[in-house]
């Protein structure tokens, strides 16, 4: 065991002592698919609930920021990409807010024994598409802009956190077939109206600073192209992983 490894489970054993419960059995699968550490695994699920909470609250935060972030109660409340665009398109406009919301209410249905298989798998691909994107967006193809420092790096780091949770996922869901196909429907969909197929007056993506010009948002430019490539590649990423594991999940269970 490495002395990284021999920390990290000595920090697991201490937060062992004030979150005791059982943990779902660790599979051994490979590294491919379960890229994290056990011990970081087993961490990451004692603090399932502050984890859960600290997803959900970042749902708000994530809301308040596609509403042109209030800072007061005056009308009108929604401004920002929510206040252009019609209520029936919200759903499909906050990918990230929703995706840690997905997160969240997974880890809460797991630790309330709730059968939510394709709620997980949702969650799953959030964590990956919208915890890569979103660094991809603001590194590669925004860039700072006149974003707040603290902002940026914010949005950078905290959506990298999210694509290491989801590698918790796989110790406590199945990644069933009908779950998998519920939740490439839904990002697939949104891919579609995101990018190619405009619908509810969309596009709905996350605007792109780099896309916004002197005379309004230019979807002709390269910006556009380079996030509906990443974001398509993401979707196909985050099925390859989730079918992955379910294979390598069911060959363990056969030698067992």
């Amino acid at each position: 065991m490495s002395v990284v490894d021999r920390a990290g489970r000595r920090v697991e054993q201490v937060v062992a002592r004030y979150f005791d419960a059982p943990l779902p059995h660790s599979e051994g699968l490979p590294r491919y698919v379960a890229p994290l550490p056990e011990w970081l695994e087993d961490l990451g699920l004692r603090l399932a609930w502050p984890i859960a909470l600290v997803n959900l609250v970042g749902t708000v935060f994530g809301f308040w920021y596609y509403a042109g972030r209030p800072t007061d109660l005056a009308p009108p409340l929604l401004g920002g990409q929510l206040g252009v665009a019609p209520p029936a398109a919200y759903p499909l406009i906050p990918d990230s807010p929703v995706a840690t919301m997905f997160i969240g209410l997974s880890l809460v249905a797991w630790k309330l024994d709730f059968e939510a298989e394709p709620l997980h798998a949702l969650a799953f691909f959030g964590c990956i598409k919208l915890g890569l994107w979103t660094p991809f967006v603001q590194l590669v193809v925004n860039g700072l802009g006149t974003l707040p420092l603290w902002l940026y790096w914010f949005l950078v780091l905290s959506h990298l956190a999210m694509a290491v949770e989801a590698f918790l996922i796989h110790r406590y869901a199945a990644f069933s077939v009908p779950a998998v196909a519920v939740a490439l429907a839904w990002y697939g969909v949104n891919d579609v109206v995101d990018y190619f197929v405009p619908v509810l007056e969309g596009p709905h993506h996350t605007w792109l600073r780099a896309e916004i010009t002197a005379t309004g948002i230019d979807h002709s430019l390269a910006a556009h192209d380079l996030a509906a490539g990443w974001a398509v590649v993401l979707t196909l990423l985050a099925t390859f992983f989730a079918l992955a594991t379910r294979i390598e999940k069911l060959r363990t269970a056969d030698r067992g």
